[in-house]
């Protein structure tokens, strides 16, 4: 863990101001640069619309780039009911972000609204929000360290994810007789990605399933996946066999390479009908992030039930004083990550 601001903001928050994120981090440039030597990949995962991520990460995302880091962007975007001044921070820092980054994937948060259950709480949905947020980095980490039949490498990852902007990442999961095509197309679907994969020019994605997975159901997974892409798009997949999977497809996809079309345009399957909410018996509960992805049948598969090799884990925090307790800026960190901070 890195301390931040040290000087700039003397362990207090940045207030929403970003100039004061972004000189804690230019602060600390040369620890940041010492962390983050000798990494071939680097996540930078924040919430946008504060003062700490929306000023930091792209001045992180810049000494990852230098260092000739493949550097991804995983980051959310504000509630609407959180107000114009953060939404225009936000949408600034996006910009700024995305410029220094080879790819980023926005999660907006506002969309929770449009999936979850009227009653969720405040602290469910942001919860949610950032379940979802980590499902992205796992989704991409686990495609190269999960060893496959047909393996798809992080030599595979970087030629998609290289140089290439917005991106597309979803994860799909089904069972019954149709599993391979309703878990492609719950990964493709997303009700939270701010990209439809119509278009892409690179996709890479991983089919895992049972000793019974089939060449069939590969390539029917393929052709949903590979249908709205572009004629022309580079196409790397990888097949994992899980011998606790069986009956059960799931399957990852990062997609790349878009015309900035929006989720306006989502990609249109026939017979496929996104439901994120789980039913009980008598009512509606509260939608679980893994449910957010597509219907009950084709579903996310939660960190805890994925077997993924540890990955070595650097983050890079602003300064706080022991006896001080300053939230006046949690908004635009991850709660995942404020708890980190905090432990």
């Amino acid at each position: 863990k890195i301390h931040i601001g040290k000087t700039v903001t003397r362990g207090l928050g940045a207030g929403m101001n970003p100039d004061l994120g972004r000189g804690a981090a230019e602060e600390s440039q040369n620890e940041i640069r010492e962390a983050l030597k000798g990494c071939d990949m680097v996540f930078v995962t924040c919430g946008l619309g504060g003062g700490t991520g929306s000023g930091a990460s792209p001045i992180v995302a810049q000494v990852a780039r230098d260092l000739g880091a493949l550097t991804v962007a995983v980051v959310t975007k504000p509630f609407v009911f959180e107000g114009g001044q953060r939404k225009n921070i936000g949408d600034r820092a996006f910009a700024d972000l995305a410029d220094k980054v080879d790819t980023i994937i926005t999660i907006s948060n506002d969309k929770l609204l449009q999936v979850i259950d009227k009653r969720t709480s405040l602290l469910e949905a942001f919860a949610i929000a950032d379940d979802v947020l980590r499902q992205g980095v796992q989704g991409i980490a686990e495609i190269i360290t999960v060893p496959g039949v047909i393996n798809a490498d992080f030599a595979d990852v970087k030629a998609v994810m290289a140089n290439a902007g917005s991106a597309l990442m979803g994860i799909g999961q089904a069972s019954g007789e149709n599993k391979a095509i309703e878990a492609a197309k719950a990964a493709i679907n997303s009700n939270l990605l701010d990209m439809s994969i119509d278009g892409a020019r690179g996709i890479v994605f991983t089919i895992t399933g049972g000793p019974d997975l089939s060449m069939n159901e590969v390539s029917d997974a393929a052709k949903v996946i590979t249908s709205a892409a572009d004629e022309d798009a580079k196409i790397i997949f990888g097949a994992v066999i899980d011998e606790s999977m069986k009956d059960q497809i799931k399957i990852t996809v990062v997609a790349t390479g878009f015309d900035g079309k929006s989720s306006g345009t989502k990609t249109e399957l026939k017979s496929y009908t996104p439901n994120p909410f789980i039913e009980s018996e008598n009512e509606k509960e509260s939608a679980p992030a893994s449910a957010l992805w597509g219907d009950k049948k084709a579903k996310v598969q939660t960190i805890k039930n994925i077997p993924l090799k540890p990955l070595v884990e650097k983050r890079v925090e602003k300064a706080v004083e022991p006896e001080k307790d300053d939230d006046e800026d949690d908004l635009s960190v991850p709660a995942f990550i404020r708890k980190k901070m905090g432990g």
